[in-house]
């Protein structure tokens, strides 16, 4: 019997028996081998994040293909997969013009997950990877075979967002100033996209010493807040109110502020009209790195075999699955990068 952490009422989340059908067509039926335990998870705990209940959790998935449904033909048995919840539908307005990336329809598999009473289980973010298996839309499952799973699952979410974040949705150039604001497994990730990207200086901001700390071993040139000024990107991964205010006051002349951290629902910002005209700010919005599952994760996966990408380090604990809340917990209190569910 397979078995999936899944949430039937808001605040509340279990590890129970799910029952997976086989694929559709255009889908394919993947057996989970290792998912990062990320913060949209526990928004989905929370607050359901317009998920329909009962939902099975996560979204950071690798695994291996166990059954193909008609129509599939990039994938075979076998194959070693990371999932990704941001592909294309190649239909809507926006693919058609060519930005795949702003695509508001990533297509999803049928209902095929159930819980043992014959409920149908929605699932987070279209993937649901905190389970034993889960069925996905083909073009979801993207092979990459040069990464262990504990590692390659990370693509799907933290890496992806953070390092294109700075890579394609700021596009940091070679000499930048850059501030982070927000060191934890999104920070961490920005932080290794710009150090890619050639940043000059990488200012980590956090209130946690510990997060600093480990910052500079992924490649932030200064900690604190005082000595980050001027700088020609600041990425906000918390999305507070503050944050935001203090991003722009760090930016100098034509500087980027880079809004990724899932704001609460009803927050609002203020930006003073002047000083943005007067320094030409730009303020862009970071949609888990505006990343393309298809084109993104073999590149990222080539960064980390040449030794670009530090996905090892990331991973702070090893864990089954009945051990999820308490990876909440750790990840709250500052504890874990990454929390990995390896099965």
């Amino acid at each position: 019997m397979d078995r999936g952490v899944v949430v039937e009422e808001i605040g509340r989340l279990e590890v129970v028996p799910i029952e997976v059908d086989p694929p559709g067509p255009d889908e394919v039926l993947v057996r989970i081998e290792a998912s990062g335990v990320c913060h949209s998870d526990l928004h989905v705990l929370r607050t359901g994040w317009a998920h329909e209940l009962p939902v099975l959790l996560g979204h950071e998935g690798a695994g291996v293909v166990e059954q193909v449904g008609e129509g599939v033909a990039h994938l075979e048995v076998g194959d070693r997969v990371v999932l990704g919840y941001r592909s294309p539908c190649g239909k809507c307005r926006w693919c058609l013009r060519g930005a795949p990336q702003l695509c508001r329809t990533p297509p999803g598999a049928g209902p095929r997950l159930r819980l043992g009473d014959g409920r149908e289980l929605s699932t987070t973010l279209r993937t649901g990877t905190l389970a034993t298996r889960t069925v996905v839309h083909g073009s979801a499952a993207v092979p990459i075979s040069s990464l262990p799973p504990q590692e390659a699952c990370l693509l799907g979410c933290s890496i992806a967002t953070g390092v294109c974040s700075a890579l394609k949705t700021a596009q940091v150039w070679e000499g930048a100033r850059v501030g982070v604001i927000g060191c934890g497994a999104v920070g961490l990730s920005v932080i290794q996209g710009a150090r890619v990207a050639a940043a000059s200086e990488i200012h980590a901001i956090d209130l946690d010493e510990r997060k600093l700390e480990t910052a500079r071993t992924f490649g932030a040139t200064h900690t604190g807040i005082d000595e980050a000024q001027r700088l020609d990107f600041v990425f906000d991964v918390v999305g507070r109110p503050e944050t935001l205010a203090h991003g722009l006051r760090m930016l100098g002349h034509a500087g980027t502020l880079v809004m990724i951290g899932l704001p609460q629902p009803g927050s609002e910002g203020i930006v003073p009209l002047d000083y943005a005209f007067d320094r030409r700010v730009r303020i862009v919005v970071s949609h888990a790195g505006d990343h393309v599952p298809a084109e993104d994760f073999p590149r990222l996966a080539e960064l980390a075999a040449e030794g670009r990408l530090n996905l090892a380090g990331m991973v702070t604990k090893r864990i089954a699955l009945e051990d999820v809340g308490q990876a909440f917990e750790d990840m709250e209190a500052g504890d874990v990068i990454r929390s990995v569910v390896v099965l």
